[in-house]
């Protein structure tokens, strides 16, 4: 998430940033988004530490559409039953020209909390991101660090 910020943020701009399952299990992101000009916003499923927002589903998020200038999610898709469908909601508060950083375990054992469904690999987030929804892939890989993550970095067309 820290080369997302290097590498794709401008520090100078106003910036909307939604972490999507943001709740505090073993750290967050955002000490990486405290910036003057940045607004952080935690999202996730029931009230907690680093959560400003509840959300009533994994796949309603009671935000407006096109709200947020940049997404990020780390950790989150694995613990979600329908992610072909918590993507489209992802893609639908994302500003058109907007970001959307996705991280996800690949090798990595069960962690349920509460549920652990899915792993993907780099096709799968291709897939997942670019022809499922309508986000440009800027960089889709593995960072083979452990554990082994699988990472999207996309841009969300008009």
């Amino acid at each position: 998430m820290a080369y997302f910020v290097e590498k794709y943020l401008d520090l100078n701009s106003k910036i909307k940033i939604l972490d999507v399952g943001s709740y505090d299990v073993n750290g967050t992101y955002k000490d990486l988004f405290e910036f003057y000009n940045w607004k952080y916003f935690g999202l996730d499923m029931q009230s907690g530490l680093n959560v400003d927002i509840v959300s009533k589903s994994a796949y309603e998020f009671v935000l407006p559409d096109n709200s947020f200038d940049v997404v990020i999610s780390g950790n989150t898709l694995e613990h979600v039953h329908a992610p072909w469908l918590w993507i489209k909601e992802i893609e639908r508060v994302v500003k058109v020209g907007g970001l959307l950083c996705l991280i996800v375990p690949f090798f990595a054992p069960v962690h349920r909390h509460p549920i652990d469904c899915w792993r993907i690999a780099p096709d799968g987030m291709r897939y997942l991101l670019t022809k499922h929804c309508d986000f440009l892939e800027l960089e889709i890989g593995i960072d083979n660090e452990t554990p082994c993550d699988v990472y999207g970095i996309v841009k969300k067309g008009s």
